[in-house]
């Protein structure tokens, strides 16, 4: 099977123009206080050609806005690198230029590194001779490899929340950092359209094997159950709209039946494994009756029951409750 190339470009510009104030706020506040961030239109995106290269290259990010306290205009322009690039300080002089001989405006440029390796990038280019200085080019840069997940957990910025995803972490941290964004998630209430957008970008960079996905069910079942339960009827959600997404690609495809199937084992043995770890109930026989459910909706739905549970008596009792539904 031939594996989906992410478009990262794509990805960070849907991120960064839906909440482009909270991400100047949260990693360039003194840039912020100055901006005025209410007020901000992007730009179609600027194409160059290098002729001494043969490469046609485009500005991905451009914001045209104004300073609180100076008259005019002044340009944005943040560049996303997800791949490593010599010279990478000489490009964004050459697109500064470039921006600045067409708008003749204030630029400010900012370079975001999303790439898993960690180095030290540079944010300025300079030119002198030993007699004289010639130019010295700066420029923001975030290197997001470089940010510790932990110092963002706390935030209700939608913009660390999703970046999450792209932090530094371990391969054995990767459950507990998708538990803090979804916790992440529920305090911040946004509306569905952009919770989807935050988790689509998330899991884009931070997929959860099955096992890791039993893990992390286990860490919800020690939440407060008012909290587990908000994060459930998020993934839930997310769950209704993948099976519609699934049906439509089924019937082009012939592939939805193998598809929910597996969505079915994976959410039946989640629930066996949580009634197991946190109520003690394991037995062939518990088993036996989570595979009798193969509807998809009641298991979510089961699921979600579960973690109000606070006894073995009541979740004995959700679980028939459950299996009821079925007749």
């Amino acid at each position: 099977m031939i594996k989906k190339k992410v478009d990262h470009d794509r990805l960070f510009k849907e991120l960064l123009e839906t909440f482009f104030a909270e991400f100047m706020q949260l990693f360039f506040p003194e840039a912020s206080h100055a901006i005025d961030l209410e007020h901000v239109k992007f730009l179609k995106q600027e194409i160059f050609t290098d002729v001494t290269v043969g490469e046609r290259r485009e500005v991905d990010i451009l914001v045209e806005t104004q300073l609180k306290e100076e008259p005019g205009l002044i340009l944005i322009h943040v560049e996303p690198q997800a791949y490593i690039q010599s010279n990478f300080n000489e490009r964004m002089f050459i697109y500064f230029s470039r921006l600045y001989e067409k708008y003749r405006r204030k630029i400010l440029p900012v370079a975001l590194f999303t790439y898993d390796q960690v180095r030290d990038e540079p944010d300025r280019l300079e030119l002198s001779f030993s007699f004289l200085d010639v130019m010295r080019f700066s420029f923001y840069k975030l290197e997001l490899k470089k940010l510790d997940w932990r110092d963002y957990i706390k935030s209700d910025n939608p913009v660390a929340a999703a970046l999450l995803s792209k932090m530094g972490f371990s391969s054995d941290e990767k459950v507990q950092v998708k538990l803090e964004f979804m916790r992440m998630l529920t305090r911040m209430k946004l509306d569905p359209a952009r919770m989807e957008l935050l988790g689509g970008f998330f899991e884009t960079y931070l997929k959860l094997n099955q096992q890791e996905e039993e893990e992390f069910s286990l860490e919800l079942g020690k939440l407060d159950w008012k909290e587990a339960e908000s994060i459930v009827q998020i993934t839930t959600s997310w769950h209704e709209k993948g099976r519609t997404v699934g049906k439509a690609e089924g019937k082009a495809e012939g592939k939805i039946e193998g598809k929910i199937e597996g969505k079915v084992e994976k959410t039946q043995e989640i629930i066996y494994k949580y009634l197991s770890s946190r109520f003690g109930m394991e037995s062939s026989a518990v088993r036996n009756k989570v595979q009798e459910i193969n509807d998809l909706e009641i298991l979510d739905n089961l699921l979600a029951e579960l973690f109000t549970a606070n006894s073995r008596e009541e979740a004995h009792t959700i679980l028939w409750n459950a299996i009821e539904k079925l007749f």
